[in-house]
């Protein structure tokens, strides 16, 4: 009999455990949830007070068995599933397969997995939160009543295989609403009048733009209007009228929770949030480190704190301070915003001294991209700001008022390894400046009018779109990724080079949507709902209330729609490709593996084709077209159109011009690709 059983999620994650518990241990994983709701219906008693119909799920018939004849064998069960409220659901499950009491004292949880964190959470048990788990219930209990009950409308009035989420019509709304604000907007035509200047003396040039006129600013919406200033000021004497030097801080940004995490990899990496969380996953449950073992590399990934402990806090000073010096470091702590959870930590790395390019090759090519990305922002987040001396100089033409800025870095701070990205960021508008003197005349060299015109919102990127889904408090750290992930494979919206498009499908069920279930299908209910779940958690209300609560208007409005709703029909997108069998303008048609032809003649005409995507940049080994693919698990790779034959470029990642072909890339690529190809031909031999 072994003295302790310790359930986990994750086989990974139980490997890197074992190894930090001596004596008579045993440690399994559950593979995620064991009970669930089921698929084939409701599973939720609307008469009996909102009771979930839990079963266990299909297929974990034998691993239940074995964790019950685990538990039997051993003295003492303890549950270290995820320290979130997920994790602690499933525990709740466990707890009633195994016939474990609530009130026991069995769980235990730990926000990284190093020997230490272990070993302490497993001599501090508790109970199981009840009131986490109530906020899980709560959460998908709702979410099962709109998905099942709202689905099937879907299907009746539109097309089978359609499905509709609280969270993710929501998410489809934004990508919409966006796009109709792309298609209204009218641009605004305005001009800039810039100007080159030089210093008598140093002959030094430097850019200055026009701002104003005797003191007042100005904008410029024709070039009548332009060309008049431009008589004005060609003959003009450029006088320095002031010069203003100041001092300027930039501060680092704090680490990562897991929005900025998914927003940083997408805009740096080039990551999907699907890729960033299956990354960010095997690096918490643990890693096989030369001289260490297998060991978890960085903290909990699912938080929205930027707390991180006194003790990481330590190990930072000492590493920035033997690195870089005791001035890049600054003892900083970031405040946490009032809405978030502040049960786990910030993402960072557990050890510090296992620094990216030391255990490069003990982790994959994406791994280590990753790792990097997390452990530079958190060491960044604890040196001295960057400080750059700046200088403004006004100068007046005639009435008119121009200025130049000017920016050098004196002390560059966190700088040295990490700064932080924007969606659609620009280069500030700063230029060297030379030294001047106020009164001085310098000589005008050259002016440059340039009409430009103003520019719609962008559509959402993946980045873009998680951050305004937590500026509106809509879901939690956990719910971005999969939201995401399944607007897109629902077809109801598109990537297109990184940007978030809405099909013709998802406009019309966003239409539908909106048009009869306004009170749920909407920013402020979604928000409002995870204030109830938070509240949930904390024991503030009851979860069969806050249902109760939401079903009575939900259940009138739903049966309203059912009643006055009239079919819609959707007809197929219409491809530039002539069937060559038949000659029908051949439709666009979509699978489980993604978009292909297909001839409308359908069942008379059965021909199809594939859709082969390319890319606008040439492969840089033989100039050919690209075309981008997708591997079975649907992650995309770039291959040359020439491979197999007289090229033999393959790649993860779009190519760039001038950039070196990675060798041991292509190998990773080809390997993925060749099962692939392997399993079809083995499979078509059975056949």
């Amino acid at each position: 009999m072994t003295d302790k059983l310790i359930i986990v999620e994750s086989p990974a994650k139980a490997n890197t455990i074992k190894k930090f518990l001596g004596g008579k241990t045993k440690v399994v994983a559950s593979m995620g949830h064991i009970r669930d709701l089921p698929k084939s219906k409701l599973g939720v008693n609307i008469e009996n007070n909102f009771e979930p119909e839990y079963i266990n799920i299909r297929g974990k018939g034998d691993l239940i068995k074995s964790l019950k004849k685990d538990a039997n064998d051993s003295k003492k069960v303890y549950l270290a599933t995820d320290p979130d409220r997920e994790g602690e659901a499933i525990a709740w499950h466990l707890a009633h397969i195994l016939g474990i009491d609530e009130k026991e004292v069995c769980r235990v949880t730990f926000n990284e997995i190093t020997k230490d964190a272990v070993q302490k959470a497993i001599k501090n048990p508790r109970t199981i939160d009840m009131n986490l788990t109530d906020a899980q219930q709560a959460r998908r209990v709702l979410d099962r009543i709109v998905g099942y009950k709202i689905s099937p409308v879907l299907w009746k009035k539109v097309k089978r295989g359609l499905s509709a989420g609280r969270v993710q019509s929501v998410a489809v709304k934004l990508v919409v609403d966006r796009e109709e604000e792309i298609e209204k907007f009218i641009p605004v035509e305005y001009w800039n009048i810039n100007v080159i200047l030089a210093d008598k003396k140093t002959k030094k040039q430097f850019e200055a733009k026009l701002y104003g006129k005797s003191g007042s600013k100005i904008e410029l919406h024709s070039k009548e209007e332009v060309d008049e200033i431009l008589s004005k000021i060609e003959n003009a004497k450029y006088i320095i009228k002031s010069i203003k030097k100041s001092e300027k801080k930039r501060n680092p940004a704090p680490p990562f929770t897991t929005s900025t995490m998914q927003q940083e990899a997408s805009r740096k990496l080039g990551f999907s949030l699907k890729k960033t969380m299956s990354f960010a996953q095997g690096l918490y449950e643990g890693v096989n480190v030369p001289e260490k073992g297998t060991v978890g590399l960085i903290t909990y990934m699912r938080t929205d704190s930027t707390r991180i402990s006194e003790e990481a806090r330590h190990m930072a000073k000492e590493h920035i301070e033997k690195t870089y010096g005791a001035n890049y470091y600054e003892n900083r702590y970031y405040k946490t915003k009032a809405d978030s959870q502040d049960a786990h930590e910030a993402i960072r790395p557990t050890y510090i001294e296992l620094e990216p390019d030391k255990i490069k090759s003990s982790l994959t090519n994406d791994q280590y991209k990753l790792y990097k990305l997390i452990y530079n922002r958190f060491i960044a987040s604890q040196m001295t700001s960057a400080i750059f001396d700046t200088v403004t100089v006004d100068i007046t033409a005639d009435d008119y008022n121009f200025r130049a800025n000017g920016q050098t870095l004196k002390f560059p701070g966190f700088m040295t390894l990490y700064v932080e990205t924007a969606d659609n960021e620009k280069e500030d508008e700063y230029t060297k400046i030379p030294e001047l003197e106020e009164a001085e005349e310098v000589k005008k060299i050259k002016i440059d009018p340039k009409q430009s015109f103003t520019e719609p919102p962008p559509r959402y990127t993946e980045a873009s779109l998680v951050k305004v889904l937590e500026e509106k408090g809509i879901g939690r750290p956990s719910t971005y990724s999969p939201t995401i992930t399944t607007i897109i494979e629902r077809r109801y919206i598109e990537r297109i080079q990184k940007q978030l498009h809405p099909t013709d499908l998802g406009k019309v069920v966003n239409k539908l949507l909106i048009e009869n279930f306004t009170d749920i299908i909407n920013v402020e209910f979604t928000a409002k709902m995870e204030e109830e779940f938070d509240n949930v958690a904390e024991g503030k209300e009851e979860w069969k209330k806050v249902i109760r609560e939401f079903y009575g208007p939900f259940a009138k409005t739903l049966e309203k729609v059912e009643k006055e709703l009239e079919k819609i029909k959707i007809e197929d997108e219409v491809s530039d490709v002539p069937c060559d069998k038949c000659g029908r303008m051949m439709v666009v048609k979509y699978s489980r593996y993604g978009k292909f032809l297909a001839c409308p003649g359908y069942p008379e005409c059965k021909n199809t084709k594939p859709i082969i995507e390319t890319i606008d940049v040439p492969c840089p080994k033989c100039g050919a077209k690209v075309q981008i693919r997708k591997t079975k698990n649907k992650r995309n790779y770039y291959i040359c159109e020439n491979n197999p034959g007289t090229c033999d470029y393959i790649s993860w990642n779009k190519p760039k011009p001038g950039e070196p072909y990675n060798e041991e890339e292509a190998k990773e690529v080809k390997k993925a690709t060749k099962k692939k190809t392997t399993k079809k031909a083995t499979s078509k031999k059975k056949k």
